[in-house]
């Protein structure tokens, strides 16, 4: 096996993580030794071992002399949990490959230096771009303030909403969505959408699921549904910018948008979106129906995948970069 294999198992083992970390980073990590691997670790949960200590403490005696390969550049801070640099020195490691730089002021570098500094041989950019990939979520979150922002719209072939809550999309699409809610920190609609079709806006369907923070932007109705599901709900007001900052305070690091079309509109018009995940289902309703995006001003988008989900189709698009 290669190096970039034992970063691949390592980008693996991060993804048990995912949706549970915030506000930290999806961290993976493999203990390696004769060219084989020996132990495996993640990070769970913010305030728990990081994804070093808890391979090495699986690798326990097969640590002296092995190799580490981690996902993110280890850190050399105390927070909640000691530094992974002292662990890693500890448990007499040889070598330390990583993935992505941390560019959390913290770390960012002091890690690697650490490490160096001690002796050992150290490799960063190992599977970079896929480790950057894995994480920019929380790499958005770390540099700016602010949260990585995914829009999420089921629409016919007209570009309409459905105007109620008998849904467009198919049940796979719909189980889909689940996945999604499952993965990121918050879940995000107006509060027009609220009086509309009374949501519940959690998890279902998804073993071990965890209902992410709601957010309705304006006041929702005091008996709605989602105000007595279990979990958080956050009433936001204000500029979008100013919700999504307040946001990343709480520490949530993504947040999925489900509407309705001012919201959408509102989000494009700002740009303050990362990715736009758009079922379109082999429906027409005409124009009298609502457009997704209400009345946001236009957007140049990028074009990143096309799946068949259900019988829907799933695009994927992101932002056009300004060359």
């Amino acid at each position: 096996m290669t190096a970039d294999d034992f970063m691949h198992a390592a980008l693996a083992e991060a993804e048990k993580g995912r949706g549970r970390t915030h506000p930290n980073p999806l961290v993976g990590a493999v203990v390696v030794k004769a060219g084989r691997i020996v132990a495996r670790g993640h990070h769970a949960k913010a305030g728990l071992p990081h994804a070093e200590v808890n391979a090495l403490r699986k690798a326990g005696a097969r640590a002296r002399g092995a190799d580490l390969y981690v996902t993110l550049e280890p850190c050399n801070h105390t927070g909640r949990t000691p530094p992974c640099t002292e662990a890693i020195l500890a448990a007499g490691v040889r070598r330390v490959f990583y993935g992505s730089p941390d560019p959390n002021p913290l770390v960012n570098g002091l890690g690697g230096r650490r490490l160096t500094k001690a002796g050992l041989e150290v490799q960063g950019g190992v599977l970079r771009e896929a480790c950057d990939r894995a994480n920019e979520a929380w790499l958005k979150f770390i540099t700016t303030g602010l949260p990585w922002v995914v829009l999420k719209a089921a629409v016919t072939l007209d570009g309409k909403l459905a105007g109620g809550p008998q849904p467009i999309s198919s049940p796979q699409s719909r189980a889909l969505v689940h996945r999604w809610r499952d993965q990121l920190d918050a879940i995000l609609v107006g509060a027009g959408t609220v009086r509309a079709d009374d949501p519940q806006l959690t998890v279902r369907g998804i073993k071990g699921g965890r209902n992410p923070v709601r957010v309705v932007l304006g006041m929702p109705p005091r008996k709605a549904r989602l105000l007595r599901e279990s979990g958080e709900t956050i009433v936001a007001k204000g500029p979008l910018p100013g919700v999504l900052r307040d946001l990343a305070r709480r520490g949530l690091t993504s947040v999925l948008v489900e509407g309705g079309a001012q919201v959408h509109g509102a989000f494009l018009a700002a740009g303050l979106w990362d990715e736009l995940r758009l079922f379109i289902a082999p429906k027409v309703f005409g124009v009298r129906a609502l457009s997704w995006a209400g009345e946001g001003a236009g957007a140049a988008l990028d074009l990143r995948s096309v799946e068949r989900v259900g019988a829907d189709v799933l695009l994927t698009l992101r932002p056009r970069q300004k060359k």
